[in-house]
């Protein structure tokens, strides 16, 4: 969901993407990301974005109606010139997740019956060996 009031908003105080990436600490890309509702606003970022558009958060915060959970990796790549860090967003939709779940849940009770075969085969081959 592309964050209308936020965009509005900052051009009202006639700042670019760029301006408000700088001063999340991101790149442009990221924050481009983040304005076409990608990637989720942090309540953090809500805050300090507010604070730079001299707003509050209730005038320019969207919210996606589709629940969906952001998760956050920090990657760091080595290189000959040294490291590069970067930071990976990826928005992951609960049905997903549920289905996962359930498919985790599903092999741990598969592993369980697997072991009680086992221990009922290792309890079988000690009779027959005496």
């Amino acid at each position: 969901m592309v964050k209308e009031k936020l965009i509005k908003r900052r051009n009202e105080k006639a700042f670019t993407q760029k301006d408000l990436a700088e001063y999340l600490s991101i790149s442009q890309t990221q924050y481009s990301r983040k304005e076409k509702g990608e990637v989720e606003i942090s309540d953090e970022e809500w805050e300090r974005i507010s604070r730079l558009l001299d707003t509050n958060v209730e005038e320019i915060k969207e919210t996606d109606e589709n629940k969906s959970i952001t998760n956050y990796f920090e990657n760091t790549i080595t290189s000959n010139n040294g490291s590069i860090s970067g930071n990976y967003y990826c928005n992951v939709p609960e049905f997903l997740l549920e289905n996962q779940k359930e498919f985790i849940e599903m092999l741990k009770r598969e592993i369980h019956q697997k072991d009680t075969e086992i221990e009922t085969i290792k309890k079988r081959i000690e009779e027959l060996e005496k």
